[in-house]
């Protein structure tokens, strides 16, 4: 592999960990909706990651097919299958005949988690993008 398929994949690497710590914190913003337009409370979202071939580029000298380079890509975003949390509250405008509400069964600190846990990727991969840049920088005072 060159030092291009690395950027390619921590490039694909840094578009998921962005877009899962999106979904994660859309989690946390939804944590007491108890209405959506589809009806009843949200449901937390998971992100599934999944391999994918990078891109060749003009700069490619292997082929993602060749032993080229790997990427990560999402997916799908999946409504969590956990039952919702009810609570007594009879007074609530969303309240059904037996005055319980229908609260996400979104748990904060899971979320905080995923969400470090994203970050701490992001970081590492933003990492790995500055150490290859440094490297082909080297390459390249090499051969002047």
């Amino acid at each position: 592999m060159n030092l291009f398929g690395v950027l390619g994949i921590s490039a694909s690497a840094l578009t998921a960990q962005r877009q899962r710590a999106e979904v994660v914190t859309a989690n946390m913003a939804n944590a007491e909706t108890t209405q959506t337009a589809e009806g009843g409370p949200y449901r937390r979202k998971q992100v599934v990651f999944a391999a994918q071939s990078t891109q060749t580029s003009p700069f490619t000298l292997v082929s993602a097919h060749a032993g080229g380079g790997q990427g990560v890509k999402i997916a799908e975003v999946l409504d969590d299958p956990a039952p919702a949390i009810e609570r007594f509250e009879p007074s609530h405008p969303d309240a059904d005949e037996r005055g319980y509400v229908s609260y996400p069964n979104i748990n904060p600190v899971t979320e905080m988690v995923d969400l470090m846990g994203a970050v701490r990727s992001y970081q590492m991969n933003a990492a790995a993008v500055n150490a290859s840049k440094q490297m082909i920088q080297q390459s390249i005072d090499l051969l002047r």
